[in-house]
């Protein structure tokens, strides 16, 4: 089974139905199996925009429950490197969520993810190698 990153935006669209990507997310998982990792801050954010509706946001927990994601820690030595990877980007800006990603890039070698972030693009690793996206056909907007 193949590895990939997942970000917060489709997370979201996934399990909000009124986001104009939940359809396409949805096929894009009901086509493809891979092994899905996050952290703690991505999770964080899901929840946090989820918090529109109760239902929604316990559906996702459900989901979490489930082992449908695996959640990678990340210790008091990996704050440095997120403290780079925000330092590096902040013109984008990047995020906490986002520099965790990046984080699971560097230390697991994972260099694909499902996100609908444009940023993406412009981020790399710390040996400056960009990450693939997997869904990149549905972001509108691929550069600056």
């Amino acid at each position: 089974m193949q590895k990939s990153l997942l970000d917060t935006g489709p997370i979201v669209a996934l399990f909000d139905k009124s986001d104009n990507f939940h359809k396409k997310i949805y096929n894009f998982f009901q086509e493809n199996n891979y092994k899905l990792y996050v952290t703690w801050p991505v999770i964080t954010e899901v929840s946090f925009l989820l918090d529109f509706n109760k239902g929604t946001q316990l559906d996702f927990i459900r989901w979490l429950e489930t082992g449908a994601l695996q959640v990678i820690d990340i210790s008091l030595f990996d704050i440095s490197i997120l403290r780079q990877f925000m330092d590096k980007y902040s013109d984008v800006p990047m995020d906490l969520a986002d520099a965790s990603l990046m984080l699971l890039y560097e230390k697991l070698d994972i260099n694909k993810i499902i996100t609908l972030d444009s940023d993406f693009y412009i981020y790399r690793n710390l040996n400056g190698k960009a990450i693939n996206n997997l869904i990149s056909e549905l972001i509108p907007y691929k550069g600056r």
